[in-house]
């Protein structure tokens, strides 16, 4: 059965996609270099038409690699959420003070 998408219209869409000024990562709020695409609800838990969030590649890797898919989709589909999540504080508070545009972390398997 085919999923009913999470917003009727595009306006809807555009009023929950987070677009930051500049090259600044929605999550850590740095300056960076490049950003990437999140999507706030995983496209594999029906969001590939969903809302999206601009995130620095460490930012974007680390969500992925805290947080699983099923907790992305129910718990943590805004940025507010991701930046109150618990799993994420240390590596918040890390990131935040750093000057790093690239890092090696590896997703878990599953």
């Amino acid at each position: 059965m085919p999923r009913r998408p999470i917003f009727d219209s595009q306006s809807e869409l555009a009023a929950f996609t987070v677009k930051p000024a500049g090259n600044c990562c929605a999550l850590c709020e740095r300056e960076v270099q490049q950003l990437s695409r999140h999507h706030l609800i995983p496209r594999e838990e029906g969001g590939r038409h969903g809302p999206t969030a601009d995130l620095c590649q460490p930012c974007h890797s680390s969500v992925h690699l805290l947080l699983d898919n099923k907790e992305l989709a129910r718990q943590y589909h805004t940025i507010e959420a991701l930046r109150s999540a618990e799993k994420l504080q240390k590596y918040l508070h890390w990131i935040r003070r750093s000057r790093v545009e690239r890092i090696s972390n590896r997703r878990r398997n599953g």
